[in-house]
């Protein structure tokens, strides 16, 4: 990390130039990220809880190098977007899942990583999947963390040590998959209007973030919700695995992200130069990877790489210890991993695209300027 001091010196050198300044982009790189959200970014929690979300077993985590290409819990074959991105910012290791056993010694060297498999905004969402950690319970895991670290740093180092901190959540696509899948009898509920299921998932999300506020987070990634529409799972459920997309939930996931985007703008608006919320549109990077898959090298954008369109779209290895008879020989040329996740091929050219990529994709600024930055 680079010396505090330094860039307290950069900082007070430009204040006298400068009468105002609404937020001040230095090239003084925190590397501390926290993660929270759900199996997009998963690092392993699951591995931790009694849950039918898991990618504890093989060909998951295949191609990840730290590991061997053993399962780290991670639901993918290789790196998810925030390792990605953590290794083109200079990180050395990746934040450990909070869960996992001596994680809090880590927080101050690269973070920590709250998300887990199948969790939602909503605290009901997973509920079939039995364990899981909602946001709600991830930011409660946050605050845990600050204590740590106050007795560690104490209050006036853990304050700086948290305002210079990222904060990446990437969330939501549970709470829509379980909102279109058809209600079970006896534990499905009458189900809301969409508009109104959307404005309680700002609502509740916007709900965690002003938690974290007030525990002192300053900078965000929000990262928008994907064209789940697209995803294989979506496309057998409704019966449309000949299909290109779901209309109907690509449309769902739109609203909801306008209405999220419109938060964050007020949010930013209403903190001013105390803090910086950077939303990512992920629906729009992934769409055009799934309009252009061949100009990125894909040669399936459509179809899992492991697993099937059946339930339960289980991805698991075969017969043979070397390879599996349900996986792709290369999964490079996929962008699904399984019915539900890019693969890592994919999923670096989404942390490409967020990293360093314009207002389309970022906005107010791309992620590398928003780590480069001193609030």
């Amino acid at each position: 990390m680079t010396n505090p001091s330094i860039c307290g010196l950069l900082i007070l050198g430009l204040l006298v130039f400068y009468n105002t300044l609404s937020f001040l982009f230095l090239p003084c790189l925190s590397l501390t990220t926290f993660i929270f959200g759900d199996s997009l970014v998963d690092a392993g929690n699951n591995d931790y809880l009694f849950t039918l979300s898991k990618a504890d077993s093989p060909p998951y985590g295949v191609d990840f190098s730290p590991s061997g290409g053993k399962p780290t819990g991670r639901f993918t074959n290789g790196r998810t977007v925030s390792d990605i991105i953590g290794q083109s910012l200079g990180g050395n290791s990746f934040p450990l899942p909070f869960l996992a056993p001596n994680s809090l010694i880590n927080a101050t060297h690269a973070g920590i990583n709250y998300a887990s498999g199948s969790a939602g905004i909503l605290v009901q969402t997973g509920t079939m999947f039995i364990g899981r950690i909602p946001l709600q319970e991830q930011v409660n895991y946050f605050e845990q963390t600050k204590a740590h670290l106050v007795g560690k740093m104490g209050e006036k180092a853990t304050k700086s040590f948290i305002k210079n901190a990222v904060f990446s959540i990437t969330i939501g696509s549970n709470d829509i998959l379980n909102y279109i899948q058809p209600s079970l009898p006896f534990i499905g509920q009458d189900k809301v209007q969409p508009a109104i299921f959307q404005d309680q998932m700002v609502s509740n999300f916007t709900m965690q973030l002003k938690r974290l506020l007030k525990l002192g987070a300053r900078k965000f990634v929000i990262v928008g919700i994907g064209p789940l529409g697209c995803i294989p799972f979506v496309r057998a459920i409704k019966l449309g695995w000949f299909e290109k997309c779901s209309n109907e939930v690509n449309e769902l996931i739109q609203g909801y992200n306008k209405k999220l985007n419109r938060e964050l703008r007020l949010l930013n608006k209403e903190m001013g130069n105390k803090a910086v919320f950077v939303y990512a549109n992920s629906y729009d990077i992934f769409m055009d990877i799934i309009s252009n898959y061949q100009h990125y090298g894909f040669e399936d954008a459509k179809d899992p790489c492991c697993g099937g369109y059946f339930p339960p779209f289980m991805c698991f290895k075969g017969t043979n210890t070397n390879t599996s008879s349900i996986m792709c020989e290369d999964r490079s040329k996929y962008v699904f991993w399984d019915a539900y996740h890019p693969t890592e091929a994919a999923n670096l050219i989404l942390a490409k695209k967020m990293l360093d990529g314009d207002e389309k994709a970022t906005s107010p600024v791309n992620i590398r300027q928003l780590y480069n930055s001193q609030n």
